[in-house]
C-alpha cells in the first residue's frame, strides 16, 4: 500500500495548478496495482476527488510501480527453471536476487553448468581447470566461491551460513582438488639458512614445510608482503607472510606450533579476525603493535576499511585486544577506522618486533 500524499487545503490553494496536473496524471493512470480515491471537503474549493492510495498486490506489480519490472521478470525466470530441475535449491535462491536478475545469459549459463556438472561429479578430485565446463576460468570462479558452495550444500539439502565460507571450503564442497597452498617465509638466522643449503626466502607448499622440521625459536606472522620482506636478521627467527585467513595451516606445521609465535596484522576489523582464527590453532600466539596506543598515535595514517567483519565479538582476543576491536567496530575513533601495517614507520616496527622476542 503505497500512500499518495494528499495536500491540505492550504497547500493546494498555493499551487492550484500543480495539484490539477497531479490529480490529472492519476486519473490517466493504467499502470500497475489498483488505485483509490477519496473526497476532500475543503472550505474553499469545495468538494474534491483526489487519489488516496495504490494498493500493489504482487512482487511484479511492486517491480513494475519501481521501475524494476525487467530484472524481477527475468529473475523470476531463472529461479523457476532452476527450482524446476534442483527444488532443493528453493530456499537458497532468494538471497541471490541481484544475481538472478543481473548475471549476463553466459555467466548464468556457466553457473548451471558448473552446477550441474559437480551434481554428476559430486568427488571428482579434479583441480576447476580440469572441468569440462564451457568458458570456465580461473577469474571467474575465483569470484564465485561462496556462491558455488552455497549452492552445492543445497543441492545435497544441507544448511550453511554463507557469511562462514573462506575459500579453503569451497574444495571440499565441490568435491574438488585444491590447488597446493605456497607458504611465503623468510628465514632470518644464517644458522637456520644453513639447515637449508642457504635458502633465504621460500614458496612452499604447507606439507614440504611441514617435514623439514626447522628448528626455529620465534615465528613471525605478518599480513602484508613487503612487511615481511623488511624484516633483518633475527636470531632462531622465520617471517611468514600473506597467508589472510588462511592461518589454519600454522596448525599443520609442528615447527611452528613449539616456537614463540607472534602475529602483527593491520589495525582493522579484519586483522583482528584473523588473529583471532589464528589463536585457535596457536593458542599462545601474541599479537604486537595492534594496540590501542599505536592505533591512535598513527591517526594521520588511517584509512577507512571497506566493510568491517560481521561477528561483534572475537572470543580468542584477550581483552585489550577485544576493546580496541569494539572501538573500532563502533566507530569511537573514527568511522570504520582502519591502519595498514605498512603505514607504521619501520623505525618503530622494528624496535617493537625485536623487543616482542
Amino acid at each position: 500500500m503505497v500512500n499518495l500524499g494528499i495536500p491540505k487545503e492550504k497547500q493546494a490553494l498555493k499551487q492550484v495548478e500543480d495539484v490539477r496536473a497531479w490529480v490529472a496524471v492519476w486519473q490517466a493512470w493504467n499502470g500497475s496495482g489498483s488505485l483509490s480515491w477519496s473526497n476532500r471537503r475543503w472550505r474553499k474549493l469545495g468538494t474534491q476527488p483526489v487519489p488516496e492510495k495504490l494498493s500493489l498486490a504482487s512482487p511484479s506489480e511492486v517491480a513494475q510501480w519501481i521501475g524494476e519490472a525487467g530484472r524481477w521478470e527475468r529473475a523470476q525466470q531463472r529461479y523457476q527453471e532452476l527450482i524446476g530441475r534442483w527444488s532443493q535449491l528453493a530456499s537458497k535462491l532468494p538471497r541471490y536476487f541481484a544475481i538472478l536478475a543481473d548475471y549476463s545469459e553466459v555467466d548464468y549459463r556457466r553457473l548451471v553448468d558448473m552446477l550441474a556438472w559437480i551434481e554428476q561429479h559430486p568427488a571428482s578430485n579434479l583441480y576447476p581447470r580440469q572441468l569440462p565446463v564451457s568458458g570456465l576460468d580461473s577469474k571467474w570462479l575465483e569470484k564465485r566461491k561462496r556462491l558455488l558452495a552455497d549452492l552445492v550444500d543445497g543441492l545435497r539439502g544441507e544448511s550453511s551460513d554463507e557469511s562462514d565460507f573462506i575459500s579453503s571450503d569451497f574444495y571440499g564442497r565441490c568435491g574438488l582438488k585444491a590447488p597446493p597452498q605456497l607458504i611465503r617465509l623468510r628465514i632470518l638466522d644464517d644458522n637456520l639458512r644453513q639447515q637449508l643449503g642457504g635458502l633465504c626466502d621460500l614458496s612452499s607448499p604447507w606439507e614440504q614445510l611441514a617435514e623439514i622440521g626447522l628448528p626455529a625459536s620465534n615465528v613471525f606472522i605478518v599480513e602484508n608482503l613487503q612487511t615481511g620482506l623488511a624484516f633483518g636478521d633475527l636470531p632462531g627467527s622465520v617471517v611468514i607472510m600473506q597467508l589472510g585467513y588462511g592461518v589454519d595451516v600454522l596448525g599443520r606445521l609442528p615447527w611452528v606450533a613449539s616456537a614463540h609465535c607472534v602475529y602483527w596484522g593491520d589495525l582493522d576489523t579484519h586483522g583482528f579476525a584473523i588473529l583471532n582464527r589464528a589463536r585457535g590453532y596457536l593458542p599462545e600466539l601474541k599479537s604486537v603493535l595492534m594496540d590501542e596506543a599505536t592505533c591512535r598515535s598513527h591517526q594521520d595514517l588511517w584509512v577507512e576499511e571497506k566493510d568491517q567483519h560481521a561477528a561483534q565479538t572475537l572470543p580468542l582476543l584477550t581483552d585489550t585486544e577485544q576493546a580496541v576491536y569494539q572501538a573500532i567496530k563502533r566507530n569511537v575513533w573514527g568511522q570504520n577506522l582502519r591502519l595498514e601495517q605498512e603505514r607504521i614507520a619501520w623505525d618503530i616496527a622494528w624496535k617493537a618486533l625485536r623487543q616482542a622476542i
